[in-house]
């Protein structure tokens, strides 16, 4: 299989030429008909893209992309719109879409968007990698050189809420017998977020501060959000974790955990 798409239409002709045009091409679809069974399949499973209807009775396609973008960070998202929501689509493409396709689509078009947004998911994902790799050999080279003598009484720990610690030396977040640990990056990310309570941070921001490098407007939410995505699931394990990190639509992320 090429990858794994869900359409998500409230049209059940769309739903099935689309369907039927992408199956022809070896990907695996799925089809919902609207946002609520899409946001619900996309907690329960891992999709590379979604093709999502801009206008749709109950969520409209932007509220759908916008938990989208919180609950599945990594799945592209291409727009489905009639001409006259030109403006939406563009917005759409501000928060996050990949592409917008202006409906009804010759098949060809069709392929082109899903092709270039799965071959943007898996470079993402190689990056992603290579990131890590780089990340554990670091660690290990430091563990191997010494590098982190620190004291226990030296150490930063911060508490958050009424009794959850975070142990920033050691990547660790603790309540109780709860304990979760976290990857170099996320503890980095978490030390941004800690030392900026209550600011909100660009995406271009988070990425200088939390990878070290320059990116544009358009790169920077795609190289954050998986990040944050997965240090929200970490945090999820404590009470109101989950709700640390507010999501501060079109900018960036705050962090509200005190």
């Amino acid at each position: 299989m090429k990858g794994k798409i869900i359409i998500v239409d409230d049209e059940e002709a769309t739903r099935r030429s689309l369907g039927d045009i992408l199956k022809l091409e070896g990907f695996q679809v799925t089809t919902k008909s609207n946002g609520e069974e899409a946001i619900e399949a996309l907690e329960k499973e891992e999709f590379d893209l979604m093709l999502l209807d801009l206008k749709m009775p109950g969520m409209s396609g932007l509220e759908v992309l916008d938990k989208a973008t919180e609950i599945a960070p990594d799945c592209r998202v291409i727009m489905l719109t009639a001409h006259g929501s030109l403006e939406s689509s563009i917005e759409a493409l501000r928060q996050g879409a990949h592409d917008y396709i202006l409906k009804p689509a010759a098949p060809h078009e069709i392929i082109a968007s899903v092709s270039k947004g799965i071959d943007k998911r898996t470079e993402s994902d190689r990056k992603r990698r290579l990131l890590e790799q780089m990340e554990a050999s670091l660690q290990e080279l430091k563990d191997v050189e010494g590098v982190e003598t620190t004291s226990e009484s030296a150490r930063s720990v911060f508490t958050l809420g009424d009794s959850v610690k975070v142990d920033l030396e050691r990547r660790e977040i603790w309540q109780g017998d709860e304990k979760v640990s976290l990857t170099p990056t996320e503890g980095q990310l978490m030390k941004v977020l800690l030392e900026n309570r209550g600011r909100v941070l660009s995406h271009r921001e988070l990425v200088m501060l939390v990878q070290g490098y320059q990116t544009t407007d358009w790169e920077a939410p795609e190289i954050m959000r998986p990040l944050v995505s997965r240090l929200r699931r970490k945090l999820a394990a404590f009470n109101e974790g989950d709700e640390w990190i507010i999501n501060v639509r079109g900018t960036g992320y705050v962090f509200d955990g005190m």
